[in-house]
């Protein structure tokens, strides 16, 4: 079977959601997109208004807090908020990634601690955190036992590695600018790493599929000859198609793949959307000339104006409503389409934080001059 980029980009959009908000809650909502990016700590709430039908951040705030949903470094060495169900198997699936980002790191290596010494405080600082505790409290525990260490160091590399999560701190989206950390509350996987990335490769295409094996490797951060290997494990399990200049895709059978078609609705994305940032051939979503723009250096990620499924512009909140930046011009239709999502994201950021993302304003003095238009509330 073969599928155009049209089709992949319809693909992807239904999968994440994106064809029309479902009435869904946030637990199934984060279930059904597999696992979104969290490290500005917005970025789950508005993923989740783009694809529920009447979603309600208090939804959200209540699945962190009853640990039905997760916040943790795992794909890419990010935070993401991931269900609880999934969190033991995709954490064993990316520990080897996660343990060479960090224990091969000179920021470990100087510490003074061997590797194997390091492992063996895990089981101990896992049992210190039955209750939440701050990067503070884990440098002192530490510096106790061994002395001023160098910071980052030790409790940097162990938190990366270890089966730890983010606890909720309150403000505005649940976790402020310091963190705390908890053990997982989760029983932790007893399957092998190639078992956990089996299912890692499965969840990853239920949400994103079809994919490539590069595609696979850069959303999850894992060397392209063990998804390979992975593929070749999962045999009849997977379908596989041709894609694009004859590019070989992976999906599951009767994973969705609506018309080539299939009208897209335009999105105000949060920054670091998963969409924007889960394939090798980002292409399937950000026009190429477009990457480089919304996709700073240092890896920060803008939020985007989504029309017809492709990356078309920025925006930002003002204290007159949305500024939305488009990078081509657009049709009259699509602006008073982004008018009405405007005025829905102002409303969903009153009470909580309409000033969202202010911190990163200083992007747009370096992009090129575009479309502007004020989206009022």
């Amino acid at each position: 079977m073969r599928i155009s980029a049209a089709g992949l980009n319809r693909a992807t959009l239904g999968r994440q959601l994106l064809l029309e908000r479902q009435p869904l809650g946030a637990v199934d909502g984060v279930r059904r997109v597999v696992a979104l990016q969290a490290q500005e700590a917005a970025s789950p709430y508005l993923a989740l208004w783009n694809r529920l039908a009447g979603f309600e951040p208090a939804g959200l705030d209540a699945a962190f807090a009853s640990h039905a949903v997760l916040k943790a470094t795992l794909m890419r060495i990010t935070l993401h908020a991931v269900a609880a169900e999934d969190h033991p198997e995709l954490h064993n699936a990316m520990q080897g990634t996660l343990r060479a980002a960090r224990l091969g790191d000179r920021r470990f290596q100087q510490c003074g601690l061997t590797v194997p010494d390091a492992e063996a405080l895990v089981p101990e600082l896992l049992e210190f955190a039955a209750t939440p505790r701050t990067n503070a409290e884990f440098d002192a525990l530490l510096e106790a036992r061994f002395g001023e260490l160098p910071r980052p160091g030790v409790w940097w590399a162990l938190r990366t590695f270890g089966s730890f999560v983010h606890a909720p701190t309150g403000g505005p989206w649940s976790f402020g600018r310091r963190p705390a950390y908890l053990a997982a509350p989760t029983t932790p996987s007893t399957r092998t790493r190639e078992e956990s990335l089996r299912h890692l490769v499965r969840r990853y295409l239920s949400g994103f599929g079809p994919a490539s094996v590069a595609d696979v490797a850069q959303f999850a951060l894992v060397p392209r000859l063990t998804v390979r290997q992975v593929l070749r494990d999962l045999g009849d399990e997977l379908v596989r198609l041709e894609g694009p200049g004859g590019a070989e895709l992976y999906d599951l059978p009767g994973g969705l793949l609506p018309p080539e078609d299939t009208p897209a609705p335009p999105r105000l994305m949060a920054m670091w959307d998963s969409v924007l940032l889960a394939y090798a051939d980002r292409a399937r979503v950000i026009p190429t000339e477009y990457r480089p723009l919304i996709i700073r250096r240092n890896g920060d990620t803008l939020p985007t104006l989504l029309v017809d499924g492709h990356v078309a512009g920025v925006w930002r909140a003002t204290d007159g409503g949305i500024e939305a930046t488009a990078f081509h011009d657009l049709p009259a239709a699509t602006w008073d389409a982004l008018a009405e999502e405007a005025k829905s994201l102002t409303t969903f950021l009153t009470g909580r934080d309409p000033a969202v993302y202010s911190r990163y304003h200083y992007w747009w003095t370096q992009l090129p001059p575009g479309d502007t238009h004020l989206l009022p509330a």
